[in-house]
């Protein structure tokens, strides 16, 4: 008797823009959210650290083919550093390991922060996931390892100093690229200042294309467990989904017909005509009846896809 078939869930299709909590890791977020969506694949845009909450994209099914597009998009952050303390981890779960009883001024802060605006050299924490020799920095530390990072160029955007509640907080915003580590902002700064420092709360706000507005709370999701009818549940989950195309909005788009749709499905390219056609482009993007069809390169007058999607 032949083994039955790994069920392997429905082909939801869609990117869901979710509100992570405090203290939930961001593999665990996917986790969950496959299984209330009963997903056959899901995969994120972006680590979140477990003490950090906001806004984690999580792509569903054919939507996963987009991740690229919104992982090197633009993030937002608003986070708090206290100062006098620089802790292995750089956030609250790490051992102490400098201290300082000074406490910076907000005009020396302000003075400090064009250093950390535009391209500059960052070195991403040791308790992280840049990859050493093949394996996990956040690994290795945790082993005992003394970690060596070598830094890398990351751009900012806008760093703004929001506040300062009291003589050992400073709360910030910053808008950055890919690849950014706040954290690591939190500690520099610290050295910079001579008193150390470390993130003690952080909040992600934006990951380009997503707005703040488009995030959706994680219990708001838990809630929808208590409809029993699967079909009406699922449907009220479905309708939080934000299309797959939309996150594309940066790509030139090209409108097609059906007949072409069905080549580039095939996996074969289509002769654009028109003034409007793009001339060349390595990346660009076929719809057709306002569904996402491929995304490809546009050379010698055709469009070549390079993923495609199921209708």
């Amino acid at each position: 008797m032949g083994r039955r078939g790994k069920n392997k869930g429905r082909p939801v299709s869609g990117w869901l823009v979710l509100d992570k909590p405090w203290d939930f890791g961001s593999t665990e977020a996917v986790s969950k959210i496959k299984w209330l969506f009963k997903a056959d694949k899901a995969g994120h845009a972006g680590t979140l650290d477990p003490l950090a909450s906001g806004m984690l994209p999580i792509a569903l099914g054919e939507a996963t083919k987009t991740v690229p597009y919104v992982m090197d998009g633009r993030k937002v952050y608003e986070f708090t550093v206290a100062w006098g303390e620089e802790r292995n981890t750089d956030d609250l779960e790490g051992e102490v390991v400098e201290q300082s009883s000074e406490r910076p001024g907000k005009s020396a802060i302000e003075a400090l922060l064009p250093r950390y605006s535009g391209v500059i050299a960052q070195t991403p924490p040791a308790f992280s996931a840049v990859k050493i020799g093949g394996e996990r920095a956040y690994d290795m530390a945790r082993g005992g390892e003394t970690v060596e990072i070598p830094p890398r160029e990351v751009e900012i955007h806008r760093i703004t100093l929001l506040g300062c509640p009291d003589a050992d907080h400073a709360v910030f915003e910053v808008e950055c690229g890919k690849g950014t580590y706040v954290r690591a902002l939190a500690r520099d700064m610290g050295r910079d200042l001579g008193c150390y420092g470390h993130i003690s709360a952080l909040r992600r706000t934006m990951v380009a294309p997503f707005s703040e507005e488009a995030m959706v709370p994680l219990a708001d999701l838990v809630a929808l467990e208590q409809v029993e009818d699967d079909a009406e549940r699922l449907a009220s989950l479905d309708a939080f989904l934000v299309p797959a195309g939309d996150v594309l909005s940066a790509l030139p788009r090209i409108d097609i017909s059906e007949d072409q749709a069905h080549r580039l499905r095939m996996g074969n390219p289509i002769i654009l005509r028109g003034r409007d056609a793009p001339v060349a482009t390595d990346d660009a993007c076929a719809f057709a009846r306002g569904s996402l069809v491929a995304i490809g390169e546009v050379a010698g007058g055709e469009f070549r896809p390079r993923r495609v999607f199921k209708p």
